[in-house]
């Protein structure tokens, strides 16, 4: 419905109701233009402390890695909150995930359908735009090549990040894991999903 595709599409928001329902996701740092324009060293500090480097920075409310950066140093944070704020006033400063990145499929209502886990596989430094979209730029191994405890995990926590935004029809449950630790990156909702 409209509130769950509107948290979907809200990165920041999705954190706070993540965080709520207790669903493991990396340390996050949201902030919003105004803030950085204030007072950037605040900012800079609260990144430094909350999570350190390497880091992403990411549109809160954009998809398709539009306007993401790697934030490797603390000297790289200003301009890659510059591009996201580019696109959107509220930003997201993530710990950089060091592992794989995998997926469920979700279907169906109140006790939605899982799919097997998927991993995606790519030989950039990180999936972004081009590895997305250009041809032969990534495949999907389904299922993904882990134990089968983790692929159970993950589509529990799928479903669990599911019911905490409310949703029903269709969506898609992005995840880092770092070994067998499993954090949610995002839920894909309609509108927004590929």
């Amino acid at each position: 419905d409209v509130a769950a595709s509107a948290v979907g599409m809200d990165k920041a928001m999705f954190h706070v109701l993540a965080q709520a329902a207790g669903i493991p996701r990396v340390q996050t740092v949201i902030v919003t233009h105004a803030e950085w324009r204030a007072n950037p060293q605040e900012v800079r500090d609260r990144v430094a402390g909350a999570i350190g480097y390497p880091a992403f920075a990411k549109p809160a409310r954009l998809g398709s890695s539009f306007g993401i950066s790697p934030v490797p140093r603390e000297d790289d944070l200003g301009a890659a909150l510059d591009l996201a704020f580019a696109h959107d006033d509220k930003a997201l400063v993530e710990r950089r995930a060091m592992g794989r990145e995998v997926e469920v499929g979700l279907l169906g209502d109140h006790d939605p359908h899982a799919s097997p886990l998927g991993e995606i596989l790519h030989d950039s430094d990180w999936y972004d735009h081009e590895a997305k979209y250009q041809p032969g730029g990534m495949r999907l191994e389904v299922p993904a090549d882990v134990p089968a405890h983790v692929q159970d995990h993950a589509r529990e926590l799928a479903v669990r990040a599911w019911r905490a935004i409310g949703c029903s029809g269709l969506a898609r449950v992005d995840f880092f894991l770092e070994g067998e630790d499993l954090y949610v990156s995002e839920i894909n909702t309609i509108p927004g999903f590929t």
